[in-house]
């Protein structure tokens, strides 16, 4: 883990430094959004935080329960930014099952990535087809 001399931390700058979000916007809508908690209550974007607090983080229907084991004045690679919070393994192993339900409700359904974007001539009968 990265030596750092930081006592608190903003949540949102957190989250984003942890590569939780890809912006700081995104993670203060979030917490906003009551999508985050610390010690299981809601929060907003300013909160400061510090080393041993518990954290729920709700995105794309996958839940994280985490403690924050460090803080950073910066964002990091991903390898470092991991060392800083560790995982509830009851928590790994209901996101690991939720990611499963997902990835066979996509094959169930019958869900194929297309193959290419769209053309100018595809997007013309995609155009004429909604029209009628």
């Amino acid at each position: 883990m990265p030596s750092i001399d930081l006592e608190t931390i903003r949540i949102d700058k957190w989250l984003w430094i942890a590569r939780f979000y890809k912006t700081r916007k995104l993670a203060a809508d979030a917490i906003s959004g009551g999508k985050v908690h610390l010690n299981k209550q809601r929060i907003k974007p300013g909160k400061e935080i510090k080393p041993g607090a518990s954290l729920t983080i709700n995105k794309d229907s996958l839940t994280w329960d985490i403690t924050i084991l460090g803080l950073a004045k910066q964002r990091l690679p991903a390898k470092d930014a991991a060392l800083l919070y560790e995982e509830d393994p009851e928590s790994i192993s209901k996101r690991q099952k939720q990611m499963a339900i997902l990835r066979e409700q996509r094959e169930l359904i019958g869900f194929n990535a297309p193959e290419h974007k769209p053309n100018k001539k595809d997007r013309r009968l995609i155009h004429q087809f909604r029209q009628l």
